[in-house]
């Protein structure tokens, strides 16, 4: 049995697929299972040990160099990575993306069975026309792990347990020790971790209360602390670790994702805005104190126990909105509502 899983992004979108990927395999221990994703959390999904191939969509690279000099290879690239796509008439395809961009390549693919969820999701944007099994919609308001386990159900797959397997491999322990080591974090101590950007301009919080809460996470627990994030979250970060009067190492910009990962299976827990790395640290097993504002945790909070969620409870969020004029769902979000999470943290 060939089996066609699509889910493109983003990080953490990935990171909620990987259960269903392990139920699938644990259905059909004999299919050939392939997975399509974009390059930006391809690795996440690389080395899997349910997998037996990945595609990686280069959509983004390909759309920015086609009105440069890179034209022609951009379409060469394009052309070959469709052919490869429908190089394989799979039994099941499976669309959990439930986007245009995703729908489009599951019309691309060729496929027995195309399934996924009917008219009637948020954000879906007619990803159902390139289906034919469309299965009726569920509240969005269920968390998007079990949303997609939900998908299984017309398989007959019907699994309860909730399992990752992030295919974090010992080189990628070894650098994040080399890593660590370099920024001279001792082997010895707790470790924390924050990683304080988000893509969204609504989901930060105040790079000033960073600087004060990292302080006092240091002075009141004594842990050892890194800052992780993004290539383009490194000035962010140097600005946070600028406004303290203790010692902090920038890592920003300076792990893939397995490392990432790697360094999370280190920390005692993690603080975050809602975003990625916050999916990541949870992913491997470690509580996340996550700050939110204007997105639903109980859709895609950290999921699992022992994570506290942080929000300013106002009648306006989640709102779901990009750009707002006040932000005062994440502005009225004190550091001593955090210290508050992180010391439940510690009572667990």
């Amino acid at each position: 049995m060939n089996i066609l899983i699509v889910k493109l992004s983003a990080i953490g979108d990935v990171i909620h697929t990987l259960p269903v990927l392990n139920a699938i395999r644990k259905q059909y221990p004999n299919a050939h299972i392939t997975w399509l994703a974009e390059e930006a959390a391809c690795s996440l999904v690389e080395g899997h040990s349910a997998l037996d191939r990945v595609l990686v969509s280069k959509r983004k690279r390909w759309i920015k160099d086609i009105s440069g000099p890179l034209w022609l290879k951009s379409i060469k690239e394009a052309y070959l990575f469709i052919k490869e796509v429908r190089n394989t008439r799979y039994d099941l395809i499976i669309d959990f993306q439930q986007l245009l961009k995703s729908g489009v390549l599951v019309g691309l693919s060729r496929g027995y069975r195309k399934i996924g969820y009917d008219r009637g999701m948020e954000h879906m944007e007619h990803s159902y026309v390139f289906l034919n099994e469309r299965v009726p919609p569920v509240d969005m308001n269920i968390h998007a792990i079990m949303r997609q386990m939900m998908l299984l159900n017309v398989l007959g797959i019907h699994e309860k347990e909730i399992t990752y397997k992030l295919p974090v491999q010992e080189q990628n322990r070894q650098t994040a020790n080399e890593l660590l080591r370099k920024h001279g974090v001792k082997e010895s101590g707790l470790l924390v971790a924050i990683n304080p950007v988000a893509k969204w301009k609504t989901k930060l919080w105040s790079d000033m209360k960073f600087s004060m809460l990292a302080d006092r996470l240091i002075r009141q627990y004594g842990v050892q602390l890194v800052f992780t994030g993004g290539p383009e979250d490194q000035q962010t970060i140097q600005n946070i670790i600028s406004g303290m009067r203790e010692n902090a190492a920038n890592l920003a910009g300076k792990t893939s994702l397995k490392t990432l990962a790697a360094i999370y299976e280190k920390i005692a827990f993690l603080v975050s805005t809602d975003t990625g790395p916050m999916h990541l640290g949870a992913a491997v097993g470690k509580p996340v104190v996550a700050i939110f504002g204007p997105t639903a945790p109980w859709r895609t909070g950290p999921f699992g126990p022992g994570h506290q969620v942080i929000r300013a409870g106002l009648k306006c969020s989640p709102c779901f909105k990009r750009q707002c004029n006040t932000m005062k769902c994440m502005e009225q979000i004190s550091v001593q509502d955090v210290l508050d999470g992180v010391r439940r943290v510690f009572e667990r």
